[in-house]
């Protein structure tokens, strides 16, 4: 059958060096790899291109990743120099085309590419899927650092969903009961990858945030070990995002290996690489708690010490005053202090007294002189009228009018007959004046003649 490609058969194949000895035709393990890695070598061209989405990414210097379609898939390693040249981190997910050799590794017996080349040629559905409900959470603010709570410091309990038989849970109760043996966890067991597992760990997330209280759970956290975009899918649903939004106390998700980062991580409160970190984040540390009880009982143990020096001080310095050490003397002083004072007082009041008697005895002497009496007993007198009010103004009087004088030893009442002015008064007494004037001139004249008589 010309030209038609006959089955492998390892006996048409050259004897090797190593090639085992005898003719059973038994093959050691070692013999069987060189056998498939020779076949693969000369059967397959020396490059191939293959393109197929990238899954369960690790770089861990070199690259090391799985290609994968809808029928199979296969490993591929890149090493560092050729990842350099690479550029950009592939992502899972990726829809790429690599470039590199087939080869058997004989130590761990599987078929991978040696790839030396990267291109991507666009994002696999589930990427696509991912990008879109970024966008559309964090338009919502669902990845605002604003809207993220502070964990609690000395938490009493901590629930934590994950799968009972995971080696994520292992992690975390191991790190914790390392770091503070007094937090308890409360384990709600939930699948965490494939048909309804997004169901479960809403159900969880949101049985510990109703219950939490009776529980005395303070934080919750969300937890799996790594696997590809595929098994970490249920934690990119908007589902339990929205369960961890909407939980009554702060939510730490640590999902997969450092390098993968679901929607449950960015909606968290806090995102944690590893169970591992997530457990030491949550956990106060035993060791560093004591340490700082031991510091605060030695500040306090100081603090005191120094308090207690220094009232003794003050003590010792009040008991060495003379208050402590000659107090008869000081009352004594006292007493004598007290004494003269009384002496002073006295003194001081009788001076006072003095001093007012002699005021007083002025004060009377000038009324004396001053005084309404005073001016009476010099020839003065007051008249009031009938309603006793000074008269003051001859204006006020009437003809008619009984008055009264006040004399300084006694009352004179009377009937005014007339009354004048000033003005009046003035004119009258001039023309009385002249009168009397020419009355004396009359008699003179006839006393001088009288005189001439003799």
């Amino acid at each position: 059958m010309s030209g038609a490609r006959l089955p492998f058969d390892p006996g048409r194949m050259k004897a090797s060096a190593d090639a085992p000895a005898g003719g059973d035709g038994l093959l050691r393990v070692g013999d069987l790899c060189r056998l498939i890695g020779a076949a693969l070598r000369k059967g397959l061209p020396a490059r191939v291109r293959v393109v197929g989405e990238v899954s369960g990414f690790r770089d861990r210097t070199h690259w090391y990743f799985d290609l994968k379609d809808e029928e199979a898939v296969i490993s591929c390693v890149m090493f560092a120099q050729a990842a350099r040249k690479a550029g950009a981190l592939i992502e899972n997910g990726q829809q790429v085309v690599v470039t590199g050799r087939v080869d058997f590794f004989d130590k761990q017996g599987r078929t991978q590419v040696y790839v030396e080349s990267v291109e991507p040629v666009g994002e696999g559905p589930l990427e696509v899927r991912f990008r879109k409900l970024v966008v559309e959470l964090r338009a919502l603010g669902w990845f605002d650092a604003a809207r993220k709570r502070r964990l609690p410091s000395f938490p009493r309990r901590i629930g934590v969903v994950t799968s009972r038989t995971g080696a994520a849970l292992q992690d975390v109760i191991v790190t914790a009961g390392r770091r503070c043996a007094a937090v308890e966890i409360v384990v709600v067991d939930a699948r965490v990858q494939g048909e309804g597992a997004a169901g479960e760990i809403v159900r969880a997330i949101e049985w510990l945030s109703a219950e939490h209280e009776r529980l005395g759970v303070d934080a919750v956290l969300v937890t799996r070990g790594g696997g590809s975009m595929e098994d970490l899918w249920a934690f990119n649903e908007r589902v339990v995002a929205e369960a961890i939004l909407k939980c009554k106390v702060p939510v730490v998700a640590a999902i997969g290996h450092e390098t993968d980062v679901t929607i449950a991580e960015l909606v968290a409160d806090e995102r944690c690489a590893t169970p591992t970190q997530a457990a030491m984040r949550l956990t106060p540390d035993k060791g560093a708690l004591l340490e700082q009880i031991a510091q605060m009982r030695a500040r306090s143990r100081a603090m005191l010490t120094r308090r207690l020096e220094h009232e003794t001080k003050r003590v010792e310095s009040l008991r060495r005053r003379r208050v402590m050490t000659e107090p008869t003397e000081i009352v004594e002083r006292a007493r004598e202090r007290v004494a003269r004072a009384r002496v002073d007082a006295s003194g001081a009041v009788g001076r006072c007294v003095e001093r007012s008697e002699s005021r007083w005895r002025e004060a009377r002497s000038v009324l004396g002189v001053i005084g309404p009496m005073e001016v009476l007993r010099r020839g003065y007198s007051v008249t009031v009228g009938a309603d006793g009010k000074v008269i003051r103004s001859a204006k006020r009087v009437m003809a008619g009018e009984r008055i009264v004088t006040v004399l300084s030893d006694g009352r004179v009442g009377s009937v005014v007959e007339k009354t004048f002015t000033t003005e009046n008064a003035q004119k009258r007494l001039t023309t009385e004046n002249t009168e009397d004037t020419e009355r004396r001139g009359e008699r003179a004249k006839k006393g001088e003649g009288q005189m001439g008589l003799f």
